[in-house]
């Protein structure tokens, strides 16, 4: 399970700066989207204390 998470995080800091650099203001709030679900993925591995 830890192993999905991790890559779920992953995946989602890079279509964060895919779409950010890439993208630009065409995509407009599903960046932040993704990069607020990616912060909260990576804050659930610091409170469960796994690593990633």
């Amino acid at each position: 399970m830890r192993d999905i998470i991790s890559l779920i995080v992953v995946l989602l800091i890079i279509g964060w700066l895919v779409g950010y650099f890439g993208f630009g203001d065409a995509v407009g709030s599903l960046i932040h989207i993704l990069l607020v679900l990616a912060v909260i993925g990576i804050l659930y591995r610091l409170a469960t204390g796994k690593k990633l």
